[in-house]
């Protein structure tokens, strides 16, 4: 079978990504071919297209962590699937393809009212929320939970998670644009963030204690949000938004120059003051795939609603949607979708 794909040569410049045809084989024993009817986008495409991922493949590669399609060809030791069935996944790369062979242990049944944008929307940015708040976080009733990017696809999640649990979440946003959104989404709170981070993350608190900050920014507001911890806080972070390139590739001084004067933190310090730092890269669970698939079923099992989809854009344009993505005036999750 001739499949379409987003191929690169190599990292470092997302203008050489093409589209180009080439052939993918039937699907071995354990594993199933999956028509691919929408794909997520996520930060760590546009990281590992510029080369600023360190899990970024050696060479030509297809970038895509998360799908959602049609099943159009078992292998002969799939029982749990059949042709027709509708599904959701994850891959450790090469999700920006027409079809892929993946794994069962990779895929999710989609479920029955959830579109495909909204499958493909769902599975790596929820887990990034979930791990964060549970596992990492030990997310309590009434604590107060600081989300950074909040009106992004794992703010919305974690959000959504944070009040399953009783929490008060008070969220981050680069444009006040962006503040019908969250009150829409139920936060208690919200800041633009501005060089007064810090006294409007005072005054947003009214008294609280801030116990946990679900960080993707890096730098300053790092910084500012490790401070304004109480004591026992804990600040996970899985990202880095102020490395994203403005452009096609990388402006190298400025990558030089965030890194130089990136965050540091004292051990003995941080021990005066009981406070936490945790950090992880979601990618690492895909060789961990009894905890992905536990993680999802308890994620799926709290019931929440579909993803917020902020636009979807053809398979042929995901230049534009990458473009659009790394602006930074997106809302919820962006989706390339095939017919």
């Amino acid at each position: 079978m001739i499949r379409k794909v987003y191929r690169i040569p190599s990292a470092g410049n997302t203008n050489h990504l093409k589209l180009v045809e080439e052939s993918i084989s039937s699907p071995k024993a354990d594993e199933v071919q999956i028509q691919i009817h929408a794909i997520g986008l996520n930060f760590a495409d546009i990281f590992a297209l510029t080369g600023l991922y360190s899990a970024t493949p050696k060479g030509s590669f297809i970038p895509g962590l998360e799908f959602s399609g049609e099943i159009i060809e078992v292998g002969s030791n799939v029982v749990s699937y059949q042709k027709g069935d509708k599904v959701m996944g994850v891959t450790r790369f090469g999700a920006y393809a027409s079809h892929i062979n993946s794994l069962t242990d990779f895929i999710h049944p989609l479920p029955q009212d959830w579109s495909y944008a909204e499958g493909s929307a769902f599975i790596a940015q929820a887990l990034t929320a979930y791990y964060a708040l549970l596992p990492l976080g030990n997310l309590k009733k009434e604590q107060t939970v600081l989300i950074h990017s909040a009106a992004g696809g794992v703010g919305v999640q974690a959000n959504r998670i944070a009040k399953h649990f009783g929490a008060y979440t008070i969220g981050s946003i680069g444009s006040p644009s962006k503040i019908p959104f969250l009150k829409e989404e139920g936060y208690d709170a919200w800041i633009v963030r501005s060089p007064s981070f810090s006294k409007d993350l005072e005054a947003s608190l009214k008294g609280r204690e801030l116990n946990l900050v679900l960080e993707c920014i890096g730098g300053r507001i790092f910084e500012e949000s490790y401070r304004a911890l109480g004591s026992g806080g804990r600040i996970v972070t899985y990202g880095s938004a102020n490395f994203t390139p403005t452009g096609s590739n990388p402006d190298w001084l400025s990558v030089a120059w965030n890194y130089l004067f990136r965050p540091k933190l004292d051990p003995l310090q941080m021990t005066t003051e009981n406070k936490s730092v945790m950090a992880f890269n979601l990618i690492w669970m895909w060789d961990k795939k009894e905890e992905l698939n536990a993680m999802l079923t308890e994620l799926l099992n709290l019931g929440l609603p579909p993803q917020k989809i902020g636009r979807i854009f053809p398979f042929q344009e995901a230049h534009s949607a990458l473009e659009f993505f790394r602006s930074g005036a997106s809302i919820g999750k962006i989706v390339l979708e095939l017919n």
